[in-house]
């Protein structure tokens, strides 16, 4: 039987099943669970949305699922991952799209694939002709069983995750990273054409990301004139005039938010700015 036939036709046996449930009211739970997940990744989002079965006590990697074939990466229809923004995949550039998510797995090695065809049941319509890239990465062995097959975004930070792939005894990993930084310089130096220019968070990017640290003083002494009472600029200042090696400027930034925080019974500001005036005193 050709494998698209083959897809067909248990298609329509899972539907024809379901129809019929439902015909007769009744509801049960699926065998592989479904789920969405959705993470915040640079300036945009990643959604996959998969189905996740269970060890149910077999063995999965080289038995259920045996080495070397194509597997969807799940259970049911095959996963979707959906990128809002452009990202690499283990360093290869992805455009921003939704793709079906399918690996290859060895006993060494796995190739994980982004696959361009859309609502593939399985791997069983899969083409090799419509990959839009292959990755080779190592698993690893997990102390620890994992019942569900589970997706997970790991390890995030505004440039960079792991897209991790957990089920049985092995993990497997994929690097993906994200360029900001050249979107978020833009839409500063755009905004500070703007009537209200945006100092505060504008000098936080500047100090957090290796920029300017004149520009980013500039900026805060900006935001504190325009704000008397926020705690929270001192604060800022002083980090940012530490990390230019004024300690006594640091510390003087310290004591004012220090002072404004216990004006206001802000806690947290108090703890803040306490921990950088011992620094700076250091």
């Amino acid at each position: 039987m050709k494998t698209t036939l083959k897809a067909s036709l248990l298609v329509l046996l899972a539907v024809s099943l379901n129809a019929e449930l439902k015909a007769q009211g009744v509801k049960i739970p699926q065998a592989s669970s479904g789920q969405t997940i959705t993470q915040d990744f640079g300036l945009g989002k990643i959604t996959i949305s998969y189905s996740r079965p269970n060890v149910k006590g077999r063995k999965i990697f080289g038995g259920l699922e045996l080495y070397g074939n194509v597997w969807r990466t799940g259970a049911n229809s095959a996963t979707v991952i959906k990128f809002t923004d452009d990202v690499t995949f283990e360093g290869k550039p992805v455009p921003a799209g939704d793709y079906e998510l399918f690996t290859v797995p060895g006993k060494d090695e796995w190739t994980v694939i982004l696959n361009k065809m859309s609502k593939q049941w399985g791997a069983y319509e899969y083409k090799e002709s419509e990959d839009l890239l292959r990755v080779k990465v190592k698993p690893v062995a997990l102390k620890d069983k994992v019942e569900t097959f589970t997706i997970q975004l790991a390890n995030v930070y505004p440039t960079k995750a792991q897209l991790q792939l957990q089920w049985e005894n092995t993990s497997v990993s994929v690097n993906l990273t994200t360029d900001v930084d050249t979107k978020v310089m833009a839409s500063i130096d755009e905004a500070m054409k703007g009537e209200k220019k945006p100092y505060f968070s504008a000098a936080q990017y500047y100090y957090e990301n290796g920029k300017d640290l004149n520009k980013a003083l500039e900026w805060m002494n900006a935001a504190e004139a325009a704000d008397q009472k926020g705690p929270w600029i001192r604060l800022w200042k002083g980090r940012v005039q530490l990390k230019m090696g004024d300690k006594k400027g640091a510390a003087a930034s310290a004591e004012a938010g220090l002072k404004l925080a216990k004006e206001s019974n802000n806690e947290e500001y108090v703890r803040l700015n306490s921990a950088l005036l011992a620094e700076a005193k250091k």
